[in-house]
């Protein structure tokens, strides 16, 4: 049981790095290429819609039809829903956080509350994608499919973490362009990945030891998925639409095409 969240923690820690790489962009440049940027949400958005279905919302269907007394589909319902509504309370949490910040307009404070609300944003928003990897992980125990279950969570690690190198970027970026040193904007947009692995430990924590909640928590990581991938890369990857129409839906595609043929082959 320990490999498994030792997995979670391994696998988080490697996203928590992608943000750490996105950070360190600041380094080179000051404004990052568009068209890499948008092939690259694309892409993560493409990957986390498809892993959504075939590897959180199907096995959680498949272990509530056999552990659950409740209907499958009331499961599967009820955790999809509770991840969005979780991630639009984050969501809701940061536009406070981020309106007190711009009051602060003119104050001596000003510069210092807008870092710490720009960091908070960012890390409220890693929580659940944290949760999403571990609960990827955890679900290997007691797995009949360990290698499908195994390639999945990766597959979701992977997704995530490719969505986390612009976020890196989002936080560092902006840093440096306000006059804080290479080495400061680097520190604050990695920092803002920190939370992941805790977040992992814990969704992994929870589904090994308290296997009842499995098909929850994994429905749960579905829909804060599919919120994020809908409701933030996939408007913010079609921002250049006009100059560049099809380079972020050929990521999208990709994305899915690659994440389902990688569960379905493997199923």
């Amino acid at each position: 049981m320990d490999n498994f969240i030792l997995m979670a923690f391994i696998a988080t820690l490697g996203t928590w790095f992608i943000t750490a790489l996105g950070a360190a962009t600041v380094a080179f440049f000051k404004y990052p290429n568009p068209k890499a940027l948008n092939l690259m949400l694309g892409f993560a958005s493409g990957v986390m819609i498809a892993a959504s279905f075939w590897s959180l919302l199907q096995p959680a269907i498949e272990r509530a039809e056999n552990s659950s007394n409740l209907p499958a589909y009331f499961v599967a319902t009820a955790g999809f829903l509770f991840g969005a509504f979780f991630m639009w309370c984050s969501d809701k949490v940061v536009s406070f956080t981020t309106r007190r910040a711009n009051s602060t307009q003119g104050k001596p404070n000003e510069r210092l509350n807008r870092i710490i609300m720009l960091v908070l944003s960012i890390t409220l928003h890693n929580i659940p994608e944290g949760l999403a990897v571990g609960v990827a992980f955890g679900a290997l125990h007691n797995s009949t499919h360990e290698l499908e279950g195994l390639m999945s969570a990766i597959t979701i690690a992977i997704g995530i973490g490719l969505q986390n190198f612009p976020e890196g970027a989002a936080v560092s970026i902006p840093l440096r362009r306000e006059g804080y040193s290479r080495k400061k904007s680097f520190l604050l947009g990695q920092a803002s990945g920190m939370v992941e692995p805790v977040a992992g430990v814990i969704g992994a924590v929870l589904v090994v030891y308290i296997e009842v909640i499995l098909p929850y928590a994994l429905s749960f990581a579905a829909g804060a998925m599919i919120l994020v991938a809908v409701h933030e890369l996939i408007p913010e990857c079609q921002s250049n639409q006009k100059t560049q129409p099809y380079c972020a839906t050929t990521g999208i595609v990709l994305g899915f095409a690659v994440m389902m043929l990688l569960d379905v082959m493997l199923g």
